[in-house]
C-alpha cells in the first residue's frame, strides 16, 4: 500500500508530506483548493506524463516521492529483482521534474527508465476518475481481470503453455519444409556432389600436410646432386682420405727417429683424418635421405592440386571440405528419409494443436461461467448507485481467430445504461458519472482479485447525492476492506465514513503574494465541522453540524 507521499515544488505545492493508512481515506476541500494537483503530483511518481508546467514558477525543479510497503509475493518483486533492485528495506518511487520538461526516475535511489516506473506504478495504484482512460476502461485487461475473478489463472498457464508447445513444433516443421524443398530442388547436384567428394574423402589438416611433404621433397631434389658429388670426392677413388692416411703411415714410420718433429704434425692428421671420417659419415646419412620415390612426389602433388580443386568449384576453404562433405551427406540423408520425418513431425503438430484448443475451449467455457457469476455481482450493486436500468455485460467471442497463448477469447465489459439502448464497450457507451459508477460497482465484484494494492477515485460522486452519495460511500468503505482506497470527493456521504480524512486548503505564503497548496489530516470537531460545511456550503449551521454527527456515527458497512 501507499504509506506516504512528499511533493516538492510541483504547481501550487511547497513542501508537502502526507502519510496513509489502511482502509478507505478522503481527500476534500473547497473546488480549486489543489485536489488535482495532488493526484497529478502521484501520476508523475508512478510513471505518468511529466512537463515542464508542473514546476513551480520560482524553481528550476520539483519532485515527488512516493513510499510503498508491497506486500510479500507481489508481482513487483520479481519485476525489480530481474532489473538488480532490492526490495528489502520497502520501495520509493522517485521523479524528479525539469522546468525545461525532461524528467528523472528512481526505484528506491537507483536511476530506472520511466517505462520503468510505469510498469511497476501500475501494479501497486490504480487511478479511476470519470475522464480516466486508464486501468479496468483498458479492454486489454479485461479478459485478466475475469480470469482474476473466476481463479482461472492456473489454467491460462496451461493454456500458454500448450500454445507455445504447438507454436514451437510448428516453427520447426515449417524449417524442415524449408530444408527438404531446398534439397529436392538441388537433388541431381547434391547427389553427384556428395559422391564426388566421398570418393576424395578429404581429411582434417590434409592440405597443409601435403604442402609441408611436398616442399620438404622439392628441396631435397634440389641438394641432391651436390650431396651426391660431396660424397664422390670425400669417397670415391681421388678421396683425400686415402692420400692423408698413407701419409700419416709414413711419418709415422720415422716418428723414432725424429719425434720433436713429427709429433705435431702426426696430431693435425689424426684431427683432420677424424674430421674426414665424420664427414663422410653425414654426406652417407644425407645422401640416403635424398633417396625417395619420384611418384611419391607427383602422387602428393596430385592429392594437394585435386584438393585444392574442389575447394575452389565448391567456394569453400580446403580444411572446410570434410565438414561440407558431412554436410552434404547429412542433406542427401534428409531428402532421402525426410518425408517420414515431415509425417511424424505433421503428426506431432496436430498432437499439439488439438491439446491447445481442447484446453482453450474449456478454458472458453469456465470464462463464460465466470463471466455469469461476475455480471450478477455486479448488477447486484447497480440498483443502489442510481443504475437500476442499466446491465453490465462480459461480451465474450470465442474463435479460432482469437487463437493465442490466452486462449481463443476476445473478451470486453460492455453496459447497456437504458432499455432499448444498444450495449457497447463501457468508455464508448456510459457517460462520466455512469462511468465512474460502473467501475465502481465492478471493483466492488472483483473485491481484492485483480486489483492493484491501492486505489484511487478522483470524485466519482461528481453529480450524485443523497442515497447514491451514501450507496458510493459505504461501497468504497467495503472495498478498503480488501486493498487501500483513497477518494477524492465532494459528499459528504462519503467523507464520513471514511477512516482517514484529509483537508486540502490554499492560503497565502506569509510575506509574499503567492499562495499554497497545504493537505492536512483532520479527526475530531474538525472532521465533523469539514463534514457539515460539506452539507451546507459557505455557512456551517447547528443543523449541519448534527446532520454531519449523524452521518459520521453511522455504521459504513
Amino acid at each position: 500500500m501507499l504509506v506516504q507521499l512528499s511533493i516538492r515544488d510541483i504547481v501550487l505545492i511547497e513542501r508537502l508530506d502526507i502519510e496513509f493508512s489502511k482502509g478507505l481515506s478522503v481527500l476534500t476541500g473547497e473546488t480549486g483548493a489543489g485536489k488535482s494537483i495532488l493526484l497529478d503530483s502521484l501520476a508523475l511518481a508512478l510513471g505518468g506524463r511529466g512537463e515542464g508546467g508542473l514546476v513551480r514558477n520560482t524553481v528550476d525543479e520539483g519532485s515527488v516521492t512516493a513510499v510503498f510497503e508491497p506486500q510479500d509475493g507481489h508481482p513487483i518483486h520479481e519485476i525489480l529483482s530481474q532489473n538488480g533492485i532490492s526490495t528489502d528495506d520497502g520501495l520509493i518511487l522517485r521523479r524528479v521534474q525539469k522546468k525545461d520538461g525532461k524528467t528523472r526516475a528512481f526505484i528506491n535511489d537507483a536511476p530506472v527508465s520511466v517505462g520503468l516506473m510505469k510498469q511497476i506504478g501500475s501494479q501497486l495504484v490504480e487511478i479511476h476518475g470519470q475522464h480516466d482512460d486508464r486501468a479496468m476502461l483498458d479492454a486489454a485487461t479485461h479478459r485478466n481481470l475475469l480470469d482474476a475473478h473466476g481463479g482461472l489463472e492456473g489454467q491460462v498457464a496451461l493454456t500458454g503453455n500448450a500454445w507455445r508447445a504447438w507454436k514451437e513444433a510448428e516453427g520447426k516443421l515449417d524449417q524442415l519444409k524449408a530444408e527438404v524443398e531446398e534439397a529436392q530442388r538441388e537433388a541431381d547436384y547434391l547427389r553427384s556432389s556428395s559422391e564426388e567428394l566421398k570418393l576424395l574423402a578429404p581429411e582434417t589438416g590434409e592440405e597443409n600436410k601435403l604442402a609441408d611433404q611436398r616442399q620438404k621433397m622439392m628441396k631435397v631434389e634440389q641438394v641432391a646432386t651436390d650431396l651426391a658429388e660431396a660424397n664422390e670426392t670425400l669417397s670415391g677413388n681421388g678421396s683425400p682420405v686415402t692420400t692423408i692416411s698413407n701419409l700419416a703411415r709414413r711419418l709415422e714410420r720415422k716418428r723414432q727417429q725424429a719425434p720433436e718433429l713429427i709429433d705435431e704434425t702426426l696430431e693435425h692428421l689424426d684431427t683432420a683424418l677424424n674430421a674426414l671420417y665424420a664427414a663422410q659419415n653425414s654426406l652417407e646419412t644425407a645422401f640416403h635421405e635424398t633417396h625417395f620415390d619420384p611418384q611419391e612426389l607427383e602422387s602428393s602433388e596430385e592429392r594437394l592440386f585435386a584438393l585444392r580443386a574442389a575447394a575452389r568449384k565448391y567456394n569453400v576453404a580446403v580444411e572446410n571440405l570434410p565438414d561440407l562433405a558431412v554436410r552434404m551427406a547429412d542433406n542427401l540423408a534428409m531428402l532421402e528419409d525426410g518425408e517420414d520425418r515431415l509425417s511424424h513431425l505433421n503428426a506431432e503438430v496436430k498432437k499439439l494443436k488439438d491439446e491447445f484448443f481442447r484446453l482453450a475451449v474449456d478454458l472458453s467455457q469456465k470464462r463464460e461461467e465466470a463471466g455469469e457469476v461476475l455480471t450478477q455481482s455486479v448488477m447486484k450493486e447497480l440498483p443502489a448507485l442510481k443504475l437500476e436500468l442499466a446491465k453490465f455485460i462480459v461480451h465474450q467471442e470465442a474463435d479460432e481467430a482469437n487463437a493465442g497463448a490466452h486462449g481463443i477469447d476476445a473478451l470486453e465489459f460492455w453496459v447497456q445504461t437504458n432499455p432499448g439502448s444498444n450495449p457497447g464497450a463501457m468508455r464508448k457507451v456510459a457517460s462520466g458519472g455512469e462511468l465512474s459508477r460502473f467501475m465502481l460497482a465492478l471493483k466492488v465484484a472483483l473485491a481484492d482479485r485483480g486489483s492493484a494494492p491501492t486505489l484511487v477515485f478522483d470524485e466519482i460522486d461528481s453529480g450524485v447525492g443523497g442515497a447514491v452519495a451514501d450507496a458510493i460511500g459505504r461501497r468504497l468503505a467495503r472495498l478498503s476492506d480488501a486493498v487501500q482506497v483513497l477518494s477524492v470527493t465532494h459528499a459528504p456521504q462519503v467523507a464520513a465514513k471514511a477512516s482517514g480524512h484529509y483537508l486540502i486548503a490554499k492560503s497565502a505564503v506569509e510575506g509574499s503574494d503567492r499562495v499554497a497548496t497545504a493537505v492536512t489530516p483532520i479527526v475530531d470537531d474538525v472532521r465533523l465541522e469539514e463534514v457539515a460545511r460539506m452539507l451546507s456550503g459557505a455557512t456551517v449551521t447547528d443543523e449541519a453540524r448534527a446532520a454531519a454527527e449523524k452521518l459520521m456515527n453511522q455504521p459504513a458497512a
